[in-house]
């Protein structure tokens, strides 16, 4: 982990939908320590500032993918980035998603709106080593079919199941309508024997993770990435706090078991 920032240049970039954007970088020089899926860097766009961006896939060369969207200053001057442009990367930060505790169980991946990108490349990990899991499951939520990020790449995932769905169709939309959580009535999965990977907005966070642990996954078979405003990755400036829990440090993904009493506190 390094908390200066070092210097990657952009070498791929995939628009994802009107806002969002897939950005594909390798190092200036040296390389950063390895990342793992899950855990997080801080991404500087010069002559604005930095913010958090999880990983979204990790290259043996020591190259990253971030996908982000434009929300605010930071995020706007990164998705406007094109091929040879450079940006600063720090890191890795965080807790990653614990894959070993899937192996030889079922499992759910449960993913919400631009909460996809942080859990591809677990995604893509599981379904690289078919004989250590049980039923692979992959259910997607999104507003509009316009906000889906990856589809091309989803439809191709044959051997497991997966389910999309958004909550307002266009004209176009065949698919599926409503909350990401009625998916899991199709999934097929052994409650007992399965972990379970969760990641987007917290309320669908909240609404999911209470559905798998009331249908009989174990709590701590259920992991969360928590979404907090992270300023300082390093668990000084206090900024992300939630409860007594540092999310930049002790997070951002935790068991559903930790985190299921401080995101039941409306407003923490």
């Amino acid at each position: 982990m390094t908390a200066v920032p070092v210097p990657h240049r952009v070498v791929a970039r995939r628009p994802e939908t009107a806002d969002t954007v897939t950005l594909r970088f390798e190092p200036v020089g040296r390389a950063l320590p390895d990342f793992l899926p899950g855990q997080f860097a801080m991404v500087h766009s010069f002559g604005r500032g930095e913010i958090p961006v999880s990983v979204s896939s990790v290259q043996a060369t020591g190259g990253l993918a971030h996908t982000v969207r434009s929300v605010g200053a930071v995020s706007e001057g990164l998705c406007a980035a094109r091929v040879g442009d450079v940006v600063g990367i720090r890191g890795p930060y965080g807790t990653s998603w614990r894959a070993e505790q899937a192996r030889g169980r079922d499992v759910v991946i449960v993913a919400g709106g631009i909460g996809f990108a942080p859990l591809r490349p677990l995604i893509l990990g599981v379904l690289a080593e078919p004989a250590a899991h049980g039923q692979v499951n992959v259910l997607i939520g999104a507003r509009t079919p316009s906000d889906l990020i990856a589809r091309a790449e989803v439809a191709s995932w044959a051997t497991a199941f997966t389910g999309v769905t958004v909550d307002q169709p266009e004209p176009d939309w065949r698919g599926d309508v409503g909350v990401v959580t009625q998916l899991l009535g199709r999934a097929r999965f052994e409650p007992e024997t399965t972990t379970a990977f969760v990641c987007g907005p917290e309320p669908m966070i909240r609404a999911t993770a209470r559905e798998l642990a009331h249908r009989g996954v174990p709590r701590e078979h259920i992991q969360v990435s928590l979404e907090r405003n992270m300023r300082c990755a390093t668990g000084h400036c206090g900024h992300c706090q939630l409860g007594g829990l540092l999310v930049c440090r002790a997070g951002p993904v935790v068991d559903w078991a930790s985190a299921e009493p401080l995101l039941s506190v409306r407003e923490l």
